[in-house]
């Protein structure tokens, strides 16, 4: 399959985590107040720089950008360091307090309703990244303002693959900075109702394909429990999500998505090509679904590689077709 991007130098099948390679995200690091129909928390660790990094974390070295105030604790740095996250860009605002955000689920736990959102040291964030965030091998812009976004990509012009998350608020209202953003990255990755909207475009393929000729050559539309899709100019992917009969909290699942996504792409070898992309798909995926059986980080806190493998295993199995009889 013909390559996505041409891979810089790289010529082994396999890499471990702990090589010289690496991937930074920027992003919301927040306390989160949830209450779905299966519970409920009044501050749990959350933000999607947060979310993704402790997805990406069992594929490679992630380094996570972003503010925090002085009521962020050592147990929440914790939380990150345990699964090897690399916290030295956490930037903590002296009397300030961490971006809290406050939401509820009814049955439909595909929409999010706000009740509340303080965005403290977010407020004023300037994105400060260190020498070795700024060269990381790829990049990802979490769901953040987009001039910001585009700050960030201007300090990291020499990352292998680079991917943006975005959301309704922009569309609406930094439309025009959004898609200036959109045009310097490689792969967007967004909820299926947004990219429509972005696009002014009904239909989901017509919507990736706008988005393409923009610049970014693979375009990820998330669609919550029903899965997400993969669109590149020589191909479509889907995948569904994964079936769970305990979900307690959606919280944080694109993020995650996101994270095992990018993640294992990063700690993969060789050109991204257009089976890297599915198979990424697939982590992404496993990686989501994990999220949403606990509430916020509770459950990827203590997930392990063998259970992501062992499930990722379960999931090639459920869209296996099998040989075609002639």
């Amino acid at each position: 399959m013909s390559a996505v991007l041409p891979a810089r130098g790289r010529t082994s099948n396999q890499r471990t985590k702990g090589t010289n390679l690496s991937l930074t995200v920027v992003g919301s690091i927040a306390f989160d107040a949830v209450s779905t129909p299966f519970g409920e928390r009044s501050k749990m660790l959350g933000g999607s720089a947060v979310h993704f990094s402790l997805a990406a974390s069992f594929f490679t070295d992630v380094r996570v950008v972003g503010p925090v105030g002085e009521d962020f604790t050592a147990t929440e740095l914790a939380v990150l360091e345990n699964l090897g996250v690399i916290t030295e860009d956490i930037e903590r605002v002296p009397g300030e307090q961490t971006f809290f955000w406050k939401g509820h689920y009814e049955y439909d736990l595909n929409t999010a309703h706000t009740d509340d959102t303080q965005l403290n040291v977010f407020g004023a964030f300037d994105p400060k990244l260190s020498e070795a965030s700024s060269t990381a091998d790829m990049l990802f812009l979490a769901n953040i303002q987009p001039d910001l976004q585009r700050r960030v990509r201007a300090q990291c012009g020499g990352a292998r693959f680079t991917a943006l998350d975005s959301m309704n608020l922009w569309i609406e209202t930094a439309r025009d900075s959004l898609w200036e953003a959109i045009s310097e990255v490689d792969c967007l990755l967004i909820n299926d109702a947004e990219i429509r909207q972005l696009t002014d475009q009904p239909n989901l393929a017509r919507a990736a394909r706008a988005v393409m000729e923009k610049g970014p050559k693979a375009v990820v539309a998330k669609q919550g429990e029903y899965g997400a899709a993969l669109f590149t100019p020589s191909g479509f992917f889907a995948l569904p999500g994964f079936p769970l009969e305990d979900v307690r909290d959606p919280t944080g699942a694109g993020d995650s998505f996101a994270g095992g996504f990018l993640g294992y792409l990063d700690g993969e070898v060789g050109p991204i090509d257009e089976l890297a992309l599915r198979r990424a798909m697939g982590f992404g995926t496993v990686l989501a679904s994990f999220n949403v059986e606990e509430f916020g980080t509770e459950r990827v806190a203590r997930l392990t590689r063998d259970e992501i493998d062992s499930r990722m295993e379960a999931l090639r199995s459920m869209t296996d077709f099998g040989q075609t009889r002639s």
